[in-house]
């Protein structure tokens, strides 16, 4: 797809935040509104814009802790992966999942729990107890330090 420089700045705008109202993502763009809400429902129409989320407050809901676990399988086939990963996906806990490269590790997770006690209890009785998960490697999270960051367009 190709992005002029307008359309850059309606995608950083509504990456920030995505319940501004037409008419002021329009005046901060510098474009009429009809041709703004255009552009926006082409990127909706296109797949560029796949939805909206709303983003909570970690600490407010109890989530203190964030984990990062970077998985080992035993196998490397097919099914082993499938059938970690409809398993995985499911823990609550869990808000981020990607298979990687470059390390010896085949997954990193990220998970986020209200406390030590609740992530040892995720580890020890259901992450480590799925079939195939060989060897784990847990780093916690200090800070943040780009909460709510979008993509760069």
């Amino acid at each position: 797809m190709k992005l002029d420089k307008i359309d850059r700045q309606i995608l950083r705008i509504l990456q920030t935040d995505a319940r501004i109202s037409n008419l002021e993502l329009a005046e901060r763009v510098n474009l009429s509104p009809t041709p703004c809400a255009r552009r926006v429902k082409r990127f909706e129409d296109e797949g560029l814009i796949k939805g909206t989320i709303t983003l909570l407050d970690q600490e407010m809901l109890g989530l203190s802790l964030t984990a990062y676990i970077a998985v080992s399988m035993q196998k490397h086939t097919h099914d082993q992966f499938e059938e970690f990963e409809k398993k995985v996906i499911q823990f609550p806990e869990v808000v981020g999942c990607s298979v990687v490269t470059g390390r010896a590790e085949d997954y990193l997770l990220k998970v986020v729990v209200t406390s030590m006690k609740h992530y040892e209890e995720f580890l020890l009785t259901r992450l480590n107890s799925l079939p195939g998960v060989n060897n784990v490697h847990t780093s916690f999270e200090l800070r943040n330090v780009t909460p709510g960051k979008g993509l760069p367009v």
